[in-house]
């Protein structure tokens, strides 16, 4: 039990059943001898609201993370931008914890700072913009007032307006800004590591920063295989799972 795990952007959805049978299998088996599991966002591939968790599909989820919680893992879960609407119904329903973004842990004597990574896009202005509109408490509180049928259909459009977008954007624009990481690592006095996900390019880089040795994890998505942090007192690696 002695080592922490993290994921990211899974955007679980029922079209892509091997990647949910993936996540299911990892939860009983390689997450379940863990002490605490990270989710840092985009669990969901969108989530219209807590009155969508008696969905078949989505109890399925809940269900595994349920089991997870009650045999003994801490399980935490911070919000992405797939999925910034889950709230404290689907908290409690999985016996999880929510993670703000960004947050500071301890990870066996070592100062991690946490965060989803969206927020780190700077270069993105467009969608940083969209970014402060949806984070809006007033306009989550309207949104949410709406039929939930009325909900999925604009997320709908949301998300293909979005893949339109990404189309016709550079990689570079949709990957973090340097300045942006190092005024996030310099907020929280230069914590030794940051991880995060969003980008879904899963790496890991050493960086230099106002005379800090630091380093940035990436995580990987959860498209075409599964991936992992594993970490202990020996440190962290990252673990690749693949669908059959």
């Amino acid at each position: 039990m002695n080592q922490t795990l993290f994921i990211s952007d899974l955007h679980l959805c029922e079209e892509r059943p091997q990647i949910t049978a993936l996540f299911l299998d990892f939860l009983a088996t390689t997450a379940k001898h863990a002490e605490t599991l990270y989710v840092l966002g985009d669990l969901f591939e969108y989530w219209a609201g807590d009155d969508d968790l008696s969905d078949p599909y989505h109890q399925i989820i809940v269900a595994g993370l349920r089991a997870l919680s009650k045999n003994g893992t801490r399980l935490y879960i911070m919000h992405g931008n797939r999925d910034l609407l889950i709230g404290q119904d689907f908290m409690q329903a999985c016996g999880a914890n929510p993670l703000p973004d960004p947050t500071v842990i301890d990870l066996y004597g070592q100062t991690v700072l946490l965060a989803h990574g969206d927020k780190l896009c700077t270069d993105d202005v467009k969608y940083q913009e969209f970014r402060r509109q949806v984070h809006d408490p007033a306009w989550q509180k309207i949104f949410l007032a709406q039929p939930l049928t009325s909900r999925k259909a604009q997320i709908s459009g949301m998300r293909q307006q979005s893949e339109q977008e990404k189309s016709h954007k550079s990689e570079a624009i949709m990957d973090v800004n340097t300045e942006a990481v190092a005024r996030l690592f310099g907020d929280y006095n230069f914590p030794p590591l940051l991880i995060h996900g969003h980008t879904h390019r899963m790496n890991r880089h050493a960086l230099n920063i106002s005379g800090h040795q630091c380093e940035r994890i990436v995580l990987g998505d959860w498209y075409e295989s599964g991936s992992y942090l594993e970490c202990s007192m020996q440190g962290c690696a990252m673990q690749v799972i693949t669908a059959t």
